[in-house]
């Protein structure tokens, strides 16, 4: 027996008048209530915010690590399963005469600014000098920390956290949304890559929580992309400019620094995402990308070019035969309490790995929509090449080239704790003020904050578009320009009321509350596009088998 056909038709509610017209209210009012709740609650309790989200981030990390491992090990393995198997690799996301929009290196810029760019420029020399430190090997004591010979352990858990298992996340669900919603016809909202398993009921209820969920996901997702961005171009000011009230005494940047970079941020956003993606989005992808290469071209010529390629390719191989082991791999703690090797051990997964498998999914509604908005015309196996592989690489290379150095000057290069004593934000203005004189330092900080400036408007205007087209039933066009305002306006709020609850780690801990759910949304879309794709082979072949017989009968 054939299958039925597929839905290819999803009626969501929209207002027919009104401020919301065009918009699904349930969605867009149920996302800011409890947006506007949370920011109410760390704005006016402050102290008791703080302390609650690190309860429940406590409870979150004991009991959720192995969930987060497993499901970011699956959307790998369904990614590069449906790019290689030749009749889902060939399948075009679109309607048949459909090509792309943007041309290919606009078209990466903005997947590659979108997703990482923010939080590359950060930890691109703070993850490897951490790892160079302390990472699983030093822990067992089979390497020593800050030695030559931990060189390759620093690079592979790096290469891990930035590598496939992040883009995976944003590429199953922008290749789910992609698959849906041009080859079906369905709307760009979340609650399409579910059809196949809900149907029609998520037209209703069902349907308006999965885009609530998307929302409330993205915004705390992004909220940690920005607020980690504010803090670096923070940094980099105060290197600039040398302004006292920009950093406190431990070297960290104030809040009032923090706040001051995140309205400005904003409002370049807000401007930017009134613009369209094809306008000011593309247009600073494209600077982001051109920076970037001017960047990574002075750490080829002035860093330490043969340190960082023998980092970037040894490191690769390393990554590469290691990523089964440790994308499944779980250090569970004994219970004891005790400081142990192996509650140490549970302790690092908790705070690095299972930390950004949370955060990238938190990122990958909105990703993930971005992906499929930029992406329709292309085939699945060209997707995957562009989403996953191509960035990855990416990554790989500014961790090799920037980290790389930052270890070579702490080992051979006579830095000292220049580097690995600045604080996390600080660590890439502490290397470039090692390596150049104070006015060249001083110059190429302030490429350094454009770029970071950049990166983070393509960011959260790319954000502020997707949660307006979720409100708005997946409708793209565009509309609804004070939405767009109030959005920019609601996303910078509750950062910064985060950030006064408890700094980054407030923000860390609610993004990591609001990962949890969308993972199973994830999951649930991942089996929902296998099924979908199965049903379609079976319905090919079962037309083939019939037009067979008919040539035959005849």
């Amino acid at each position: 027996m054939p299958f039925k056909p597929p839905l290819r038709k999803l009626d969501i509610d929209t207002a027919d008048t009104g401020f919301y017209e065009g918009y699904n209210t349930y969605v867009t009012l149920g996302a800011k209530v409890i947006i506007v709740l949370l920011i109410i609650w760390a704005a006016v309790w402050s102290e008791n915010a703080g302390s609650t989200l690190g309860t429940i981030r406590s409870t979150i990390d004991a009991y959720t690590g192995p969930w987060y491992m497993y499901v970011v090990a699956l959307f790998i393995v369904t990614c590069f399963g449906l790019a290689l198997y030749p009749r889902t690799g060939k399948l075009m996301l679109g309607k048949p005469g459909d090509t792309p929009e943007f041309d290919s290196f606009s078209w990466f810029s903005m997947m590659f600014g979108a997703g990482i760019g923010i939080g590359m420029l950060t930890y691109a020399t703070a993850e490897p000098i951490y790892h160079f430190g302390t990472n699983p090997e030093t822990i067992q004591g089979l390497t020593t920390g800050g030695a030559a010979d931990n060189v390759r352990d620093a690079f592979k858990w790096s290469f891990l956290h930035w590598g496939l298992s992040a883009w995976a996340c944003y590429a199953i669900v922008g290749l789910a949304l992609a698959f849906f919603s041009y080859a079906r016809g369905l709307p760009l909202t979340i609650r399409s890559g579910l059809t196949p398993l809900f149907g029609k009921t998520l037209e209703g209820p069902l349907g308006h929580v999965i885009d609530i969920v998307s929302v409330v996901a993205t915004i705390l997702g992004v909220a940690v992309t920005i607020g980690y961005g504010v803090s670096q171009f923070a940094s980099g000011v105060f290197n600039i400019t040398g302004a006292q009230w920009l950093m406190t005494e431990d070297g960290a940047p104030t809040v009032a620094a923090m706040l001051a970079a995140l309205v400005i941020v904003m409002l370049c956003s807000v401007l930017s995402a009134l613009s369209g993606v094809g306008k000011g989005i593309k247009w600073l992808s494209n600077l982001n990308m051109g920076l970037s290469f001017f960047i990574l071209a002075f750490f080829l010529v002035f860093g330490s070019t043969l340190f960082a390629f023998k980092a970037l390719f040894v490191g690769m191989w390393d990554y590469i035969t290691a990523l089964p082991y440790m994308s499944v791999h779980i250090f569970s703690p004994d219970g004891t309490g005790a400081d142990n090797v192996t509650n140490q051990l549970a302790g690092w997964q908790g705070g690095w790995t299972v930390f950004y498998w949370a955060w990238w999914i938190a990122f990958a509604p909105f990703v993930g929509l971005f992906l499929a908005r930029i992406s329709r015309g292309r085939s699945v196996r060209e997707y995957v090449l562009g989403a996953m592989i191509v960035p990855s690489v990416m990554c790989f290379v500014w961790f090799a080239f920037a980290g790389g150095t930052a270890i070579d000057l702490t080992l051979n290069g006579g830095a000292g704790d220049q580097i690995t004593g600045a604080g996390i934000s600080s660590q890439l203005f502490a290397m470039i003020n090692f390596m150049l004189s104070p006015l060249l330092a001083k110059l190429m900080s302030i490429v350094i904050v454009v770029l970071l400036l950049t990166y983070l408007v393509t960011s959260a205007d790319s954000a502020i578009l997707i949660i307006n087209t979720i409100a708005a039933a997946g409708d793209e066009s565009e509309k609804g320009r004070i939405h767009i305002i109030v959005w920019g306006c609601i996303l910078g709020i509750v950062i910064g009321a985060l950030l006064m609850a408890g700094g980054l780690d407030a923000i860390n801990t609610a993004m990591i509350i609001g990962a949890l759910p969308f993972s199973v949304v994830m999951v649930l879309m991942c089996i929902a596009l296998i099924k979908a794709l199965y049903r379609d082979g079976k319905r090919e072949a079962h037309a083939e088998a019939a037009a067979a017989r008919s040539k035959t009968a005849a």
